[in-house]
């Protein structure tokens, strides 16, 4: 058999069934190879950079590796925001790109670029395998990092000769499974000792508790501590347990930032957050300041990175939670009357905000999610419109939100969405993006109606560069002309590829009838919002951190 065969055999062994990408001529091996290999299916998308993000956001919701292939030189530079975004989510994704055969190598070939430093930077591990004899093993090494100790992206560039090279019927090596990463037990017993002596805490909840969210629950209303969300874990923690202050960071809530700048807690217990700047409110020194700080995370690396861990837990997030139960138990702890303060605080800011009847991305959001089922995942795209999201929209069943606010790609709320949906087929998906991020891939919306994927795109086209606009406006008090575009129809553009699609132009026109004939289309549909809300978005203290500089 050839050598790209192989590779989509030892992929199939691993359970692999999407490979999320675009042919072309220097990966032409494995698009032949899969004509007879209905097992697997290419999802051909419309650019190389939203292939990447349906490959993360698939290997996020599967819970396994994904796989995005490009070509050689311009297809693989695409990819690599994507491996970048799946480095920072911490995603098993394998990206595959041609490249110009060996003999080729520095002679100016076409598409030719040596990309494996290329993805170094942004990928756990990255290789050129310049001999068949050594890409199955090579193959397995990187799957084997990519699902290993910290998740993440690897990456392999095999030269189109190597793909065609024939290599018998070679054995294949068992697949990889992720080993847990079990904490050490003295260090739990010394943080539940810790914990339970100072009684009065808080917890911080990031990202990381995605899985565990039962557990970390149990936990807060075992020590009776009220919890903060990053934006990043908005959707984990249910609205309406009575513990949830809000979010705290990028739009959070001035609930939870009240409580970390002026609580009277004695300790933090940060789960799952790496810390960085959006999830602190821009690396906000009260987070930590006088608290006895205990860090639960699977990463080393981001103990003590920008804020002082009395003590940092190294394990899995969701053992490290169950044994710190344990421990806590054994102390005496049963939990106590829970709600208080905390309840108050939510409700307080739940009720906050412009009135109900005012055409602006708050309403519209909140009116739109009255409308959708309430188990609908939310991809939400970056900007104005993520910040009311954050902030107002609520969270009415498990694991509803995938916000990219960390690394921030504009346009991959679109391909996550797909990805999303492919992974867990039954659950409702809407994405809500803009149209500066549609400009730049919403032509993904015909991969999903190629795909028949009933997904909801919701555009809120402003005909600016919104959080740019409003960003510029707070901070210099002036923007530039260039912001500001040409209003484009772009529930015309999706009907003029076949795709059913409403215009929204006053909160009157958001009723249910049509976007229950949207969701009845049986595949992709466009909402667009036409909408230029000139208030202010709840962006939190970002625009203080920006105007920081250059004074």
């Amino acid at each position: 058999m050839k050598a790209a065969k192989m590779v989509l055999d030892y992929l199939h062994k691993g359970d692999i069934r999407y490979l999320f990408g675009i042919p072309a001529g220097s990966v032409n091996a494995f698009f032949d190879a899969l004509y007879d290999m209905p097992q697997l299916v290419p999802v051909v998308a419309k650019h190389e950079g939203a292939a990447s993000y349906m490959a993360a956001a698939y290997a996020k919701y599967s819970g396994g590796l994904s796989v995005a292939i490009g070509c050689s030189g311009p297809g693989a530079t695409n990819l690599v925001t994507g491996a970048a975004n799946a480095m920072r989510e911490h995603l098993p994704v394998l990206f595959i790109t041609g490249s110009v055969p060996v003999g080729t190598m520095g002679l100016n070939a076409s598409q030719e670029l040596d990309s494996s430093p290329v993805f170094r930077p942004v990928t756990k591990y990255s290789v050129l395998v310049k001999d068949a004899k050594d890409l199955l093993p090579e193959l397995a090494k990187a799957c084997q990092i990519a699902l290993s100790d910290v998740p993440g992206p690897v990456h392999i560039a095999i030269p189109i000769d190597v793909q065609h090279a024939e290599v018998g019927q070679p054995e294949l090596p068992p697949f990889p499974a992720r080993k847990p990463i079990i904490p050490d037990l003295e260090t739990i017993r010394h943080a539940a000792k810790e914990l339970w002596r100072r009684k009065d805490g808080y917890i911080l909840a990031g990202q990381g508790i995605r899985g565990s969210v039962d557990v970390l629950l149990e936990l807060a209303e075992l020590l009776d501590w009220p919890i903060v969300a990053t934006p990043q874990a908005k959707g984990y923690i249910p609205e309406d347990h009575p513990l949830l202050v809000g979010v705290f960071g990028f739009a959070g809530h001035e609930a939870a930032t009240s409580l970390i700048a002026d609580g009277e807690g004695q300790a933090i217990l940060i789960a799952g957050s790496s810390l960085g700047e959006t999830a602190t409110n821009n690396y906000n020194a009260s987070l930590t300041k006088g608290r006895y700080t205990v860090q639960l995370d699977f990463d080393v690396t981001v103990f003590g990175r920008k804020y002082p861990v009395d003590l940092p837990v190294l394990g899995d997030i969701n053992l490290s939670l169950l044994l710190l139960m344990e421990e806590l138990r054994a102390l005496g702890a049963k939990g106590a009357t829970i709600g208080g303060r905390a309840g108050e605080r939510i409700e307080k800011q739940a009720r906050e905000g412009a009135s109900r009847s005012d055409y602006n991305t708050q309403n519209v959001l909140r009116s739109l999610q009255d409308r959708l089922p309430s188990d609908t995942r939310y991809t939400v795209d970056i900007g104005e419109f993520m910040s009311y999201v954050i902030h107002y929209m609520k969270v009415k069943d498990s694991d509803t939100y995938s916000i990219n606010v960390h690394f921030g790609a504009m346009g991959s709320g679109i391909g996550s969405a797909i990805g999303s949906k492919l992974a867990e087929p039954e659950r409702p998906v809407a994405c809500i993006t803009g149209d500066g991020c549609f400009f730049m891939h919403g032509m993904e919306i015909l991969t999903a109606k190629e795909y028949g994927l009933p997904i909801l795109f919701v555009v809120v086209n402003n005909a600016r560069l919104g959080m740019v606009y409003h960003g510029h406006n707070l901070q210099f008090k002036r923007t530039h002309y260039s912001f500001e575009q040409e209003e484009v129809d772009i529930s015309a553009m999706a009907a003029a590829m076949g795709i059913p699609s409403f215009r929204v132009s006053e909160l009157g026109d958001l009723h249910s009838e049509e976007i229950d004939h949207l969701l009845g289309a049986g595949g992709p549909a466009v909402l667009e919002i036409a909408l230029k809300d000139n208030n202010a978005p709840p962006m939190g203290d970002r625009v203080k951190f920006l105007s920081s500089f250059g004074k």
